[in-house]
Parts: structure tokens; C-alpha cells; sequence
């Protein structure tokens, strides 16, 4: 029975072309995802393909979550760069209050403690 079915299927069965990476992702060799790429793919349609719909709505889920951990990324970037710039800011922020002549504390470092706040502060 195999044999007559062979006679009707076609000679070769040959994809579309594929890219040189065989549709493979390589981080190497492309460029990161973007979230507006991932909602405009396109897939073809093949006879018991998947359904469109669940593809469509996934593509979009993937989108958002890419575009939520760039966000997060982006967020993260930021605030490590406002760390590393926190002795610049200490500096400027010291020679203002010298130049405009208050907050000599700062400027030094030190601070008061009042004789009661002393007292009230015992080793444990």
C-alpha cells in the first residue's frame, strides 16, 4: 500500500529559500529583536498550519514582553550611571555651599550632636 501512495506524492519535496542560517537565531549574526519587528512577522500559511489567531496574539504577548524588558533595561542603565555619578555630584554640590558660604558641615564632613541626643544614645 506504501508503495501505490508514493506514486502520488510529488518527486521532491523542497523548501522555499531558507536563510543561510536555516532560520536559526544567532545573536552573532543578527540583530536583536525589536518589539514592532515581532508584532509584523509574517508566517506562511500551510495546510494544518497553526491557528492564526493564537499566533497573532502570542506574537503580540512576546512583543510586549520584549518591550517591557528593554523598558526595565533602559531603566536600570539609567540608574546605574546616576550611581557612578555620585561623587561628581557630591563635589559639585560641596562647592556650591562653599561658594555661596552656608552649610559649613557639609563641606567637612562632620556633624553636631547635641549633649541630650548624646545621652540618649547608649551602647547596647
Amino acid at each position: 500500500m506504501r508503495n501505490v501512495l508514493s506514486l502520488f506524492r510529488r518527486a521532491s519535496r523542497r523548501h522555499p529559500h531558507r536563510p543561510p542560517n536555516a532560520g536559526w537565531y544567532r545573536s552573532e549574526s543578527c540583530r536583536p529583536l525589536t518589539a514592532g519587528q515581532i508584532r509584523e512577522q509574517q508566517f506562511h500559511q500551510v495546510r494544518r498550519g497553526l491557528d492564526p489567531v493564537e499566533v497573532h496574539a502570542f506574537l503580540h504577548r512576546v512583543a510586549a514582553e520584549l518591550a517591557n524588558a528593554r523598558r526595565d533595561l533602559a531603566l536600570t542603565t539609567e540608574k546605574n550611571v546616576v550611581a557612578t555619578d555620585l561623587p561628581a555630584a557630591l563635589r559639585l554640590a560641596r562647592a556650591i555651599t562653599r561658594a555661596l558660604g552656608f552649610l559649613p558641615g557639609v563641606d567637612g564632613g562632620g556633624t553636631t550632636v547635641s549633649a541630650e541626643d548624646a545621652q540618649a544614645v547608649r551602647p547596647r
